[in-house]
């Protein structure tokens, strides 16, 4: 048992004695299977605040032979699979933490040094006969005792990429991590002493520098997650259960923390649904990790189209994004594309693999992105959220004139941003124009079922809001006029959405006439 070598399952133990733990020892399942397979190559990137570590020590603690964990994990998930006891710390394991090994390395330089020097202590010990004082290298002292005595080894490492991120512009480093890298996990000799192993941190594989040093891994991303879904953050059933559990309120939680999408699983950021669920505060958690530094270089790029994109996303839309170019670092970016994908591994964007549309996932979330938006002065965000704080006033004083002004102006002075040559188009349009909405309402619910039709979007109040502002149905009409558009909601019986609602409900009728270009809009308030 040792720090990096075989250590114990005392750092799982912590997780476990905490006063919220989900279980996903189920993902042991699937490294079970996989073990001394080609699919026994896994890098599985989330962001921060999404429990990798715990899952890194989850791991050690189930395979690291330096340590008795049946106890720990009976009556747990895995517990219940064929495969428990078979594998039960049964294996040499290399647990590594880059970030923590960079720290106390005092020197970027002498990260990669301090890491075979450490391990190569450790192994030395365990096995004295094998391992004679030439052997300098990690990956060859794992080969001498893979060899001489037919152990293999389960390798895991937490915030892998770190020197990816931190030292981009480091090519030495960068050198060096690549061809430790590369010594441990690339080539015929890594594959007969590797067992399995576990890379875990922020960012993908780099396309280019070390897609060479490791493109025989599986990759499990926020891009594309599939079977890791589940085990990236907490799902839907077990944030219900953990507030039943706690008489919390479920769809405030559900507002607040949701939103991030990966194979149709509904995630929630862990962090985030502990904090509230321990101290009870709606708020955003983020704000303690950097968010600022982390946003503020990204969205202040010069590239054409990203602010647009950030305000369409800020009032609820999505947007398409091509995430195929990103070069998995933190300074290569070539259009906003780039920028969008990183924020989406970042945790600060969700997205829909489907679609291939980019938005941002909850309240939290959007709260983070306007303070890094005012914190950095946007005039251009400011003046827009003035037009639209105007244009919302208007609108709940059923001024059908103004309403119709403040759209057309929108649409004209953001016509170069979104072309909306369509129906689907204008609703874009119409979202953003609604963008100071987001303070008093909840996110634009787009084509909600409504009775026997659809509503394009339903702005619902929040609960402190909801007997000052009435809900807002919208239907939005292309070439045809605004009166249809009403005489559409009565028909289909669209407020039959909201029954249970007791607040007072606006209809809004728009229409944007496409020779004219003019628009007009009818607002009706519906008597229940």
């Amino acid at each position: 048992m040792g720090r990096f070598v075989n250590p114990d399952n005392s750092a799982f133990q912590v997780a476990l004695n905490s006063e919220i733990y989900v279980d996903k020892t189920g993902l042991l399942a699937y490294t079970n299977k996989v073990l001394n397979t080609k699919q026994a190559f896994i890098c599985n990137s989330r962001p921060r605040r999404f429990g990798k570590s715990i899952t890194a020590d989850m791991l050690t603690a189930y395979y690291s032979k330096g340590c008795d964990s049946e106890q720990m994990f009976s009556g747990l998930e895995i517990s219940k699979e064929e495969t428990f006891k078979k594998h039960l710390n049964q294996y040499d394991v290399i647990h590594l933490d880059v970030q923590w090994c960079m720290s106390v390395a005092n020197d970027v330089d002498a990260v990669v040094s301090y890491i075979e020097k450490s391990v190569l202590e450790e192994l030395r010990e365990e096995y004295p006969s094998v391992l004679h004082p030439s052997i300098a290298s990690l990956s060859d002292a794992m080969s001498w005792i893979y060899t001489s005595v037919g152990r293999k080894f389960v390798v895991i490492i937490d915030e892998w990429d770190v020197l990816i991120r931190d030292e981009a512009a480091n090519e030495a480093v960068q050198k060096e991590y690549i061809n430790f890298l590369r010594g441990m996990f690339k080539g015929t000799e890594p594959t007969k002493f590797i067992m399995l192993a576990y890379l875990t941190g922020i960012l993908p594989i780099k396309k280019v520098k070390t897609q060479s040093a490791l493109n025989n891994f599986d990759e499990f991303t926020m891009l594309d997650a599939r079977v890791f879904a589940p085990y990236i953050g907490f799902t839907e059933n077990e944030v219900k259960e953990l507030c039943e559990k706690r008489n919390r309120n479920f769809d405030e939680i559900k507002r607040w923390y949701d939103g991030y999408l990966l194979e149709d699983c509904q995630i929630y950021n862990p962090k985030a649904v502990v904090s509230v669920l321990t101290w009870n505060k709606f708020q955003s958690y983020w704000s303690r990790t950097g968010t600022y530094e982390s946003i503020l270089p990204l969205i202040s790029m010069d590239f054409d189209g990203l602010r647009a994109a950030i305000i369409e996303m800020l009032s609820g839309a999505s947007v398409e994004v091509d995430v195929n170019t990103f070069q998995n670092d933190m300074v290569s970016f070539a259009d906003k594309n780039d920028v969008i994908t990183l924020l989406i591994h970042l945790g600060y964007l969700g997205y829909n693999q489907r679609n291939q549309t980019a938005f941002i996932p909850n309240e939290e979330i959007r709260q983070e992105f306007v303070a890094a938006t005012r914190k950095n002065k946007w005039s251009e965000l400011l003046e827009f959220q003035r037009k639209s704080e105007e244009l919302l006033d208007a609108t709940l004083d059923m001024d059908e004139e103004a309403v119709a002004e403040g759209i057309e102006k929108i649409h004209t002075e953001y016509a170069s941003a979104i072309q909306y040559n369509n129906e689907n188009s204008l609703s874009s349009v119409l979202t953003i124009a609604y963008l100071s909405a987001m303070q008093y309402y909840f996110r634009p619910m787009w084509e909600m079922p409504t009775g026997r039709g659809f509503a394009d979007f339903v702005f619902i109040p929040k609960a402190e809001y909801a007997e000052d502002y009435p809900a807002l149905l919208v239907e939005l009409k292309w070439n045809k006029n605004a009166k249809a558009a009403i005489q559409q909601m009565k028909e289909k019986k669209y407020p039959s959405a909201l029954e249970h609602y007791t607040g007072d409900i606006l209809l809004v009728g728009v229409n944007y006439d496409k020779k004219s270009k003019a628009h007009q809009c009818i607002i009706e308030k519906f008597e229940k």
